[in-house]
Parts: structure tokens; sequence; C-alpha cells
């Protein structure tokens, strides 16, 4: 029985097709002399993954996901690109100990070609099946990319070297031109594809590299084990850190300039089973402040905002978990309002981006220079506008209250999950009801995604259950017919890394406090009375606001689901 016969016998036996459509694809495929698999593939009937299965259980061969999978650029150079090319494959691990190449393949029961792989590698060759698309996205990124092909240049040169590392030549060898340029090209590499933080973690066999693009973390790259402390004390040299204190986590900074683009790197180091962790966050010194409208802002969110921020005095919370983009909701609107006129003072904890005529301090709590001890300072420096990066205690909460009341514009954030649970953390903090609706004036939340990448934009009409569900979220606000709504998805591009997703957008909602909200809070009303008012009175949650930007074919259903899901 030939390989398609088996294949169809295997979906028939899982109940994954019937017998009718078997034979239905059988007919076809003998009257177009198209194989089975891809007369299933083509006609959407079964997937890619499906048929990994079948192949896997037919052939008993163990199969492989390459997506979100690092491979050391060392292990790329047993097998040629052409030659990976040509027969779909890549080789994706080895084991030094006993000398295997694992190798993903699209046929891992091509013996002449096995043994052709053998010769080539000098090395046993070990077979996986492997997704065909997945490995040729995987040769495009591994071979094409000059951060493989440059790493590997350097672990070349310095393989030797830095097999019999010790504590007494360590210096030297961080000095030596591969290493320096193993850790340039990890920086050119993250600046060229606008990653936020570099992660270089140790693991038992090897060191990984991952980038996080647009907020979530892809692995890009595998450095040998033997290379690790060397590049990990090159980037503590730079960052003015010990490099022989190992023991215990240590931060420090450097900028990074590649052609017109200047970044300021904030480093962690934090000790592990199997060595040092390094977490690079890059800063870019260069481009300015987004506006309101950039970051996302639109409608009664932004109308809200605009005219809380334009009071004289009083409280503005921005809310949302860690990596939610408030701060740099906070700097684009301090830009707005920094002008010759006012004195802005800021206490923030770092300072990540410096702004032209604003104050701005970090705090150091080794020093006593706290949240609160800086605020009480703050007043005596005759400010309008106060910036606290975040309301953590009981203390910070009655001073950002007594700076409001004396007349000063106070901004911070807090950790909170929608704007509504911002007034109930207020008062667990210890504030007064009464003292809360004399100064806060707006509470605004906030969320990051992805936006769809404009070059490999495409359209789709979504299933009825996804418009049943515009319908609910949104229900008046939502104008189009059945027959109108069309959404839109990133096919995958060179442009976004093959991702559909290129660049950040922010999903938002405000809170103004209104009369009635102002009444539920002297009532100690929970926050989902809070929230009901707000809605009432116009208010647009974030999911809405979400999933408005979904249908003006911003971003995908899946990312507001992903960031913002009640």
């Amino acid at each position: 029985m030939d390989i398609d016969a088996r294949i169809l016998n295997y979906f028939v036996e899982n109940n994954l097709i019937s017998g009718e459509i078997a034979d239905q694809i059988r007919i076809s495929s003998i009257n177009s002399s198209v194989p089975v698999i891809d007369t299933l593939l083509s006609k959407r009937i079964v997937s890619e993954d499906d048929i990994l299965k079948a192949k896997s259980s037919i052939y008993h061969i163990r199969s492989v996901a390459l997506e979100g999978r690092g491979i050391s650029p060392e292990i790329l150079t047993f097998i040629p690109e052409p030659v990976a090319r040509k027969y779909v494959l890549i080789p994706f691990d080895l084991n030094k100990v006993t000398s295997e190449l694992s190798v993903a393949m699209v046929d891992p029961m091509d013996l002449p070609l096995l043994d052709f792989l053998e010769q080539k590698s000098g090395k046993k060759i070990l077979a996986f099946l492997g997704k065909k698309t997945e490995i040729i996205q995987k040769i495009d990124e591994e071979y094409s990319q000059g951060l493989s092909v440059e790493v590997s240049e350097a672990i070349k040169e310095t393989a030797q070297e830095v097999k019999t590392v010790d504590s007494s030549s360590i210096s030297q060898i961080i000095k030596e031109a591969p290493i320096a340029k193993i850790v340039s090209t990890i920086l050119d590499y993250a600046v060229k594809s606008r990653a936020s933080d570099v992660h270089i973690e140790p693991q038992e066999t090897r060191t990984r590299v991952r980038y996080r693009i647009d907020g979530i973390l892809h692995e890009k790259l595998a450095l040998p084990q033997s290379v690790h402390d060397a590049v990990v004390s090159r980037i503590k040299i730079l960052s003015e850190m010990k490099i022989d204190e190992k023991r215990i986590p240590q931060d420090g900074r450097f900028n990074f300039k590649m052609g017109n683009d200047e970044v300021d790197l904030r480093v962690s180091t934090l000790p592990t089973v199997h060595g040092e962790k390094v977490v690079m966050r890059l800063l870019k010194k260069t481009g300015g402040i987004p506006s309101l409208q950039d970051l996302g802002f639109a409608g009664p969110s932004l109308k809200n905002l605009e005219m809380a921020i334009t009071r004289p005095h009083g409280i503005i919370l921005v809310t949302g978990p860690t990596g939610s983009g408030k701060t740099t909701t906070l700097y684009s609107i301090l830009s707005r309002l920094n002008t010759a006129k006012v004195n802005i003072v800021t206490l923030e904890d770092p300072v990540e981006y410096e702004i032209i005529g604003i104050n701005q301090v970090q705090i150091n709590p080794i020093a006593g220079l706290t949240f609160a001890s800086g605020l009480r300072s703050f007043l005596r420096q005759d400010p309008n506008i106060i910036l606290v990066g975040e309301i953590r205690d009981s203390e910070t909460t009655n001073l950002a209250i007594q700076a409001a009341l004396t007349g000063h514009l106070v901004f911070s954030t807090l950790h909170t999950n929608n704007a509504s649970t911002a007034i109930p953390r207020l008062l667990d903090l210890g504030a007064e009801p009464f003292l809360i609706v004399s100064v806060l004036n707006a509470v605004e939340a906030q969320r990051i995604t992805r936006k769809i990448c404009a070059t490999c934009k495409e359209s789709y009409t979504p299933a009825p259950e996804v418009i049943l569900d515009f319908k609910s979220k949104l229900g008046p606000l939502l104008t189009k017919k059945d027959s109108e709504i069309v959404l839109y998805k990133g096919k995958g591009c060179k442009e976004c890394n093959l991702t559909g997703y290129l660049g950040r957008t922010g999903i938002y909602e405000t809170i103004m406090i209104t009369p009635a909200i102002a009444k539920l809070i002297v009532e100690r009303q929970g926050a989902a009375a809070i929230e009901k008012k707000a809605v009432e009175e116009g208010m647009i949650t974030m999911i809405q606001d979400g999933y408005l930007k979904v249908l003006s074919g911003i971003t995908t259903i899946e990312e507001v689901l992903r960031v913002a899901q009640e």
C-alpha cells in the first residue's frame, strides 16, 4: 500500500474524514495527477498538523515543531543552505557526545538522502518529521539573516580559545574581536528588529537569545555554552558591573549607537542554575515621544483625557499591568503640557526617557529617596505638575492627595486591571472617599496590542459566531450590518518577520469622576457599579475600544482577546 493510501486510511480510521470523502479525494488525485496530500491541503479538508501526525504514526518516526526554536549558527554550518533548500530540510540540534545531528525533514524515509547528509556533515543523522511550511520559513530566517551568519563566523574564530576559559584568562578573552562581534551583532539585530528587550539565557547545553518584539518573545539565536561566560563578561564590562561577582544580581547601563539610532540599555544580571542570565532593556533616545493620537487614543477616551489634563489641579491615574505602556502615556501627556510657563517635576523608578525642560528624579531607596520622601520634598520645589511613578503604599497615596488639594496637578500609575478597580484600590490604600471625589479628575486604563502589518494585510469574512460576539460586545456602537463586517489579518512577510504584525497600538478606557460616579464612591460602591454607571454615561470600555480597532483593520480579534480578555 502506497503512502497516499495509508494516509487516507489513517484519516478514515481516526474519524477525521469519511470513507466517501476519501474515495472522492483518491479519484480527484488520480484525475489531476496531484498527490493526495496536496489535494487534502488545497481543499482544506485537513491541516498540515494533521498530515504531520498521520505521517509520524505511519512511519513510526518522531516529529518536531520548529516555530519559536532558535538554532545555533554552529549547527547550520554542517548542512549548506543550497542543500537545505533543495531537499527542504534544516539541522536544528547537535549532540556533541554522540556526534548526532538532528535534522527536520519533509521526507525522513529518503534513505539515499540520509546517506548523502551523513557524508556531507560528517555526523550521524537523526531524522525528524517537520512541517514543510515551518522548514521553509526556518531556512529563510536562519540562513538568510545576518544574525546567524555573523555570529557563526565569530564563533568559528573563538571556538578554540573559549573552550578553556578560566578566571585568569577571561579578561583577555572578552576584549578579543570575536566576542565583541557576537555582542555587537546581538545588539544590532535588537535595534533593527525594534526589540524592547533582549534575554540571554544559559541552559544545560546551550545559551539561547530571545528578543521581545511587539510585546512577544521570539527565540532567534542559540549560542554554544562555551562562549556564554565571555559574552556575559563583555556585557558586564560595557555596563560597568563587577565581572568577578557572579553570585548576586547586578544592574548597569550603557549607550549603543547604530547608524542614526541611539539606544540606552538597562542591563540586569541574575544568577541561575546554569550561569548568569542577562536581560537588556532597550530605550530609544532618538525618535521623540509619540502624541496621544500616535499611541492609539481616539473617541471618548481621548476627549475625556484631554479634558482632565487641562484642569489646573487634581489627580489623574493611569492603570494597567506591567508592560502595558503606562509610562509612555504619561510621558506623552507631560510633553504636551511642557512649556516654559510651568514647573514639572517627576519621581521615577527608573527614569526611562529624558525630556528637555522637565526636572526628572530617580528614586534611590538605599539613600532614603523613596516615592513618599521625594514627594514630600517636591512640595517645597514650587511645582505646577508632579509625576509620581507609582502609588504603591498609603503614605504615597495620602501625600498625592494632599498635593492635589493644595493646587497641584498630579499624575501617577496604579497596577489594576481596569479603570473602575482603581477606586477600590485607593480605598484599600487608606484614602477617604470624600477626599478621592475632591481630587480625582480621571482614571485611564490601557493595554497594548500588536498592529497588523500593512505590507501583507488581507481581508476575510468572519464566522457567524464571531459576528455574534461583536454584536454582544459593541451593542449600539456596532453600526455595520452582518454582511458588511470584514476583518483583517497579516499573511506574514519579510517586513514583519513572517508574524503578520508590525508595530503596536493601545486600547483604552477613561472614567471621568462625574457627580453620579462621585456619589457611588462616597457610598463605597464596588468597581462593577462604578463601571456600569460610567458606561451609562458614555464610556467606551477597553474591550469595546479593541473591537472597534479590529473593525477598523488596525489589529486582530486574537490580539484584543490576548491582552484584554475579561
